[in-house]
């Protein structure tokens, strides 16, 4: 039998990895969310886009990968940072720190920031663009003044919980998909803590954006893939 007709009798059975060959046999299944998943948006707010006190860059962007997205999803839940003036995630709150600098706190390492999403202002507010027809909840973090919280589960001294997950397991959401800004804080934590509640987790790469500080964008996914964080892309939902 000549070797053409081998390949192609392996390839039809799933054989050819075998042969020692990489080929893709069959093309990824389309992901359609179920009644019991649900769509987190990050902190799509002023502040991380374009113009804001702490922009992302194309921060923007997700907003209409994330409003294309809503429509296959019953349940979302929405997260707002919402800091306190003076707040402990400030540079401006330490004589002679600045920006992206770190500090030690009474829960650990503490990246610093510029003043951003203060409550009750404009710059805190969510993208007036967004289009989330079933959005039901806001889940509000960082308003603690001495605690930092990046993901929408739990507090920065991965202690205090905010609550979400018993949200979502009382609805019966078994799913989540996460999505919004940045992709190497708060919604990283945001997923591996998903995981940690138990939850199955996707993070949909194309709907969310990076800081990327000192190569903490690939430090972020190698964590959430550790966790058994799943990555794919808008164009894997139906």
């Amino acid at each position: 039998m000549q070797r053409r007709t081998v390949l192609k009798s392996a390839a039809a059975f799933g054989l050819v990895g075998g042969l020692g060959i990489s080929m893709p046999l069959f093309a990824a299944a389309k992901i359609k969310p179920a009644a019991n998943a649900a769509l987190i948006v990050v902190d799509v707010q002023n502040c991380f886009i374009e113009g804001g006190t702490l922009p992302v860059k194309g921060g923007a962007e997700v907003v209409p990968v994330i409003n294309k997205l809503a429509d296959a999803f019953q349940n979302i839940v929405v997260t707002q940072d919402w800091h306190t003036p003076g707040h402990a995630s400030f540079a401006s709150t330490y004589a002679g720190k600045k920006p992206f600098e770190s500090t030690k706190l009474s829960y650990g390492s503490q990246v610093l920031w510029p003043d951003h999403c203060v409550q009750g202002t404009d710059d805190a507010a969510l993208n007036k663009d967004l289009k989330l027809p079933t959005a039901q909840i806001i889940i509000r973090k960082g308003f603690h003044k001495d605690m930092d919280s990046y993901s929408a589960f739990e507090e920065a001294d991965h202690k205090t919980a905010t609550g979400l997950a018993g949200y979502l397991k009382a609805r019966g959401v078994k799913t989540v998909f996460v999505t919004g800004l940045a992709t190497d804080f708060c919604v990283a934590w945001t997923a591996m803590d998903a995981r940690k509640a138990g939850f199955e987790v996707y993070v949909i790469e194309d709907a969310t954006r990076a800081i990327d500080l000192n190569g903490s964008l690939a430090a972020a996914w190698k964590q959430m893939a550790a966790k058994g964080v799943k990555r794919i892309q808008s164009t894997d939902i139906v």
